[in-house]
């Protein structure tokens, strides 16, 4: 077993690999990687190899003074690996740990999708990690709706939300439509960002890029009031197990319409369809907080009333 930096011969191998694996995202694949404006990262992907055959990938780079930090320019990163027995996991582990040392790097930061995304729920990864060493550096408090194709979604609901939900339905005036339509979702964006005093992760030209890159990743869900764009969710679908509510925001001065009520029964509607088991709704920090591990309890309360619950989203720290 032996570890290889990434080059551009790989990347249909590596691609694969993680739609194959068991806890891989698009946020793992290089054809993500690619929206990227060249020179914006240096990237050092790594590829675990064993006989030539290819059984794990890290994307990620070196950062500040020789630390390997994955994920770097996307939500999720940490090595992907198929549903392994718990020795070869620990073989992955030493071997990047060996590699590291022989690399003169300094430090590991790996942060992983939360365990929701597994195809197989198997924690052989990060018992591997900290055994060898590594420790939780930062967790995050995230959230996530389970799917259940058996039981109506609106009864999961508090009784506001089921009643504004169900109002909304009633009204002929409001319409969802999933569409490509970017333009009308990034002014709401821009908006329900500026509030906070920050900005999008992503440019109108980064959600083009990407849908075109990962079209089958990618859904626009917007609300109308007649032909007015009020709302809108813009979706990730992570992998097979979890779609991802990445960007869920509204115009304010229509907020008497609950169009992020009714976007969210929407997004949970088509999910469920789809076979998905999840809908991440991503995490809830108090930004303003100094301590970045600080929940926003208003926000999470908001997501409980949507029958979401907590999943963490860990980072493990190596200092070699």
């Amino acid at each position: 077993m032996q570890i290889i930096p990434y080059t551009k011969e790989w990347k249909e191998r590596w691609d694969n690999f993680v739609l194959e694996s068991n806890n891989g995202t698009m946020f793992h694949m290089q054809k993500f990687f690619d929206y990227h404006k060249p020179g914006r990262f240096s990237f050092n992907h790594l590829m675990i190899v064993e006989k030539g055959k290819l059984i794990g990938v890290l994307p990620g780079a070196i950062v500040d003074d020789m630390v390997y930090e994955s994920p770097i320019g996307a939500s999720y990163g940490s090595i992907v690996l198929k549903d392994l027995k718990f020795a070869d996991t620990l073989e992955v582990v030493d071997t990047l740990i060996e590699y590291g040392k022989k690399e003169g790097f300094k430090e590991f930061l790996l942060t992983s999708a939360p365990n929701i995304y597994e195809k197989v729920q198997n924690q052989n990864l990060d018992f591997a990690l900290l055994w060898r060493g590594f420790n939780y550096d930062l967790h995050y408090i995230s959230s996530a709706i389970k799917l259940d194709p058996d039981t109506d979604f609106i009864s999961r609901c508090s009784q506001t939300i089921r009643r504004n939900i169900r109002k909304s339905l009633k009204n002929e005036n409001i319409r969802v439509e999933i569409n490509d339509r970017y333009d009308e979702f990034y002014p709401i964006l821009l908006d329900n960002k500026s509030r906070h005093n920050v900005k999008p992760t992503h440019s109108l030209e980064d959600l083009y890029k990407l849908a075109e890159l990962l079209p089958d990743n990618l859904k626009l869900f917007m609300v109308y009031l007649n032909d007015k764009p009020i709302a809108g969710s813009s979706m990730f679908l992570g992998n097979d197990q979890v779609a991802i509510c990445f960007y869920n925001m509204l115009l304010y001065d229509y907020a008497e319409y609950k169009p992020i009520q009714r976007v969210m029964y929407e997004v949970v509607k088509y999910s469920t369809e789809q076979g998905y088991k999840y809908v991440d709704i991503g995490v809830s920090q108090d930004t303003s907080a100094d301590n970045p591990m600080t929940p926003s309890m208003s926000l999470i309360e908001f997501k409980e009333k949507f029958d979401a619950k907590t999943t963490m989203r860990n980072t493990f720290r190596l200092k070699l």
